[in-house]
């Protein structure tokens, strides 16, 4: 799995149960870097997410699923253009129905205009904050020329906390309608509204003790009693209750969630989620990640063969095998499986960039020109993605082209977060190329690229 930075913004939320936990580190993540990038699960997120947005007319705007490396159940929206789901959710759903349901929820609030509305609401309670702190300043300065100043203080609190009791119903209200919209999606695509309804009942039973406590006129969701219940009452009426997944599609969501725990999760608790006695495909699959990533390599390359031999048209195996071995330091031995891997992938970027990184790794100058051109074509299907520009620095390093090299370097900078380099290495490039020419003209937009201001960090 591959990680990417993201940046954080105001977001719908389906809902946010879990306590917060600190999340196991993905292959290839840092703690500034919360999002799992992985060919075999984002392709599962697709299949799952695409019959909905079909229905619901945002086929066209490319919308994307995004998972979090991050234990707590939530999914959200936040731009029109992502839809976010935690790593928590997909381990906590048993079935692809729920997951599909999570998606039909946050795909309503998509199909709703909930967020631009919701920006609407923000922008009128922030215009009445204002007022009403004004009015209480007043009041305070009445208050202490009278000898009664806490009646200001007062007159600003009270009309935040209206204000703030206001909003969150309006978010509840939207709520509401997103889990309803999501159930008339499913209906639309021939899905059931079971999974949904029966997640959000086992997540209920799970916080039913701390709500009893709970103010629910402070939250931002329905309660979980009364939202799983007239979810019931909508879904038991859909045509479609009783139709269960495919045991094709159950098989990879369970190789997902299996592989979510292999790299995810502390090797004792991938042997007790998945002990020896269970040779199921994915507990042979955890196992195999969370031996190569905590034991010994030799036993985890073992373990990987006997999964391609058990799948041989399964490109994740050998994906898996190949970043094993190049992890172990061995990246030459890494070539073949990444290569095939590729291949039965139909050239997926993430699995071309590992591919051109053995290469580079091995030393070898006669690979450079294969490693470009591999990194070259995977950018532009993942122009975002870091890694790809530093290895495509390198090969070009390899191969003397210097313009170029420091290009790319400028580039992972930038897509790193790193403005000063990027605009230094942009300058140390703009040298090297004819001016006017494409290249001389990326370069100058690195050059002319501006440092975050405090307002926008």
């Amino acid at each position: 799995m591959r990680c990417l930075a993201v940046a954080t913004a105001f977001a719908v939320a389906i809902t946010a149960i879990a306590p917060a936990t600190q999340p196991a580190q993905a292959q290839g993540a840092t703690r500034s870097v919360p999002i799992i990038r992985d060919t075999e699960i984002e392709q599962l997120m697709r299949d799952y997410a695409s019959p909905i947005l079909r229905a619901a007319g945002l086929a066209q705007q490319n919308v994307k699923v995004v998972v979090v490396n991050d234990r707590t159940f939530n999914a959200f929206v936040m731009d029109g253009r992502h839809i976010f789901i935690n790593a928590g959710a997909l381990f906590e759903a048993r079935t692809p129905n729920e997951i599909i349901g999570i998606f039909a929820h946050e795909t309503a609030h998509l199909a709703g205009g909930h967020l631009s509305r919701l920006r609407e609401q923000l922008a009128t309670a922030q215009t009445a904050s204002v007022i009403a702190m004004l009015a209480g300043i007043g009041a305070m300065v009445a208050g202490a020329r009278s000898g009664a100043g806490d009646v200001g203080a007062a007159a600003i609190l009270a009309p935040q906390t209206a204000i703030q009791r206001t909003l969150l119903a309006y978010v509840r209200a939207q709520e509401d309608q997103a889990d309803h919209a999501g159930v008339k999606l499913l209906n639309a695509t021939g899905q059931s509204p079971r999974g949904m309804v029966e997640l959000f009942k086992r997540l209920s039973n799970e916080v039913m003790f701390n709500t009893r406590y709970i103010d629910p006129y402070m939250q931002s969701h329905p309660m979980p009693a009364e939202r799983v219940a007239a979810l019931e009452t909508q879904g038991k009426a859909s045509p479609h209750w009783d139709r269960k997944d495919s045991p094709e599609l159950q098989l990879r969501h369970d190789m997902m969630r299996a592989k979510l725990a292999g790299f995810l999760e502390r090797p004792d608790s991938v042997a007790r989620r998945y002990p020896a006695s269970d040779q199921s495909l994915p507990a042979r699959y955890a196992r195999a990640i969370a031996t190569y990533r905590h034991s010994d390599l030799r036993r985890a390359v073992a373990q990987m063969d006997a999964l391609i031999q058990a799948q041989p048209g399964n490109p994740y195996f050998r994906e898996l095998k190949g970043q094993a071995l190049l992890e172990g330091g061995q990246p030459a031995e890494a070539i073949a499986p990444l290569r095939q891997a590729v291949s039965m992938s139909r050239d997926a970027p993430l699995i071309q960039i590992m591919l051109a990184q053995a290469l580079i790794a091995t030393g070898n100058a006669k690979f450079a020109d294969e490693a470009a051109e591999l990194l070259r074509v995977a950018i532009r299907r993942e122009p975002e993605a870091p890694q790809a520009y530093a290895q495509l620095a390198v090969a070009y390093g390899r191969k003397g082209d210097l313009g170029n090299a420091d290009l790319a370097a400028g580039q992972a900078a930038f897509m790193r977060g790193d403005i000063p380099t990027a605009r230094q290495l942009g300058a140390r490039a703009k040298t090297r190329f004819p001016v006017g020419s494409p290249a001389w003209v990326r370069a100058d937009d690195l050059v002319n690229l501006k440092p975050p201001t405090s307002a926008n960090r």
